[in-house]
């Protein structure tokens, strides 16, 4: 279990560097009214919702077998909680799953567009939601520990 809670934790800063990357394209050839290429816009795109999928899976595999988890809720009930243990038990598992929808929402609206400037909008906003949602429940006070 040490060894996934290792590859959550540094898989992590490789998801969100790659997420930021393709939200930034995203926007640049939104608001650059530039041409989707299959290439490099594709396959950042790709890569990001690919490598968010990875990540969520080892997650909720922690969820199910980390003390963090689901123990946790079982042990001390959702009112037992404290604030540190309520954000890796419940926070950061919810907030993650909606944020990993949000991101598969904007690359499956991306394929029913032919137009670069709507594909680039869709990922834009989608992956761009799920970013934002992603860094607004990361543990931080235990990531940097």
């Amino acid at each position: 279990m040490e060894i996934l809670q290792t590859l959550h934790s540094y898989l992590a800063y490789v998801v969100l560097a790659i997420l930021f990357l393709a939200v930034a394209n995203a926007f640049a050839g939104w608001l650059g009214n530039k041409m989707f290429t299959m290439g490099k816009d594709l396959r950042l795109s790709l890569f990001a919702l690919i490598l968010s999928h990875i990540q969520l899976v080892i997650g909720l595999i922690l969820f199910f077998v980390s003390a963090n988890g689901l123990k946790a809720i079982q042990a001390l009930g959702m009112g037992g909680l404290n604030s540190a243990a309520r954000l890796l038990a419940v926070e950061h598992p919810f907030t993650n799953i909606v944020a990993i929808a949000l991101i598969t929402i904007g690359w499956s609206r991306h394929k029913k567009f032919m137009e670069g400037k709507k594909k680039f909008k869709s990922i834009a906003i989608f992956y761009g939601l799920g970013l934002v949602l992603i860094l607004s429940r990361i543990p931080w006070g235990q990531w940097f520990n």
